[in-house]
């Protein structure tokens, strides 16, 4: 496997999962919560700051700064004078270019499929499911209480559109955006697994 592959994911849908297992298969880096401790590490920021930032976005940002900073590479340019998040956003988006200019890779979330979208030989997935499934999941493996488990599940969803939307100025889940759309539920997760692979083997 020659690409890097981005995974979107809606929350408890099994994203995460899914491009575990093809880091594995195919013996590539795989990036999620490695990201912010290293963006963390190199910019000086607490992890906690790049952790609570994805609950604070709201709906907008000055996009054509952000998107100019992003694709020259130079976070910063006018670094200064951007907010909290927006900087915390760039130090992330620095990372995600270099883990993607080393090579092969899986990256999960993060707006990464946004950030390498002028990149060569990127791939970028979509992951969703049906609700059952995904209560099933927040309930199995991340403990997720069941008061109120299907408005919490949405609300995490809601984290994750705004976070997005608020940094690149496209819409979150929209097909368009993707490569690939796949729902894990209908498949289940190995199946999924086998279609990404073939997929990104194929393309």
């Amino acid at each position: 496997m020659n690409k890097v592959l981005t995974i979107s994911r809606q929350y408890s849908s099994g994203g995460r999962e899914i491009g575990k297992k093809l880091a594995d298969i195919w013996g590539v880096p795989f990036y999620d919560n490695e990201l912010i401790t290293r963006a963390a590490k190199e910019s000086g920021y607490a992890v906690e700051a790049f952790e609570s930032a994805e609950s604070r976005a709201t709906s907008s940002l000055l996009y054509s700064i952000a998107r100019g900073m992003v694709t020259s590479g130079n976070i910063h340019t006018t670094f200064n004078n951007l907010s909290l998040d927006d900087r915390l956003y760039m130090a992330q988006a620095d990372i995600i270019n270099k883990v993607a200019n080393e090579g092969p890779c899986v990256i999960v979330g993060r707006c990464a499929d946004y950030i390498l979208r002028k990149k060569e030989n990127l791939v970028n997935v979509f992951v969703m499911a049906d609700m059952p499934f995904r209560i099933e999941r927040a309930q199995r493996i991340d403990g997720m209480p069941s008061e109120k488990i299907e408005e919490n599940i949405r609300k995490m969803d809601k984290r994750r559109y705004n976070y997005y939307n608020f940094h690149t100025g496209e819409k979150w889940g929209k097909a368009e955006n993707y490569s690939l759309c796949i729902n894990s539920s209908r498949v289940g997760i190995e199946k999924a697994v086998e279609c990404i692979k073939f997929y990104v083997e194929s393309v």
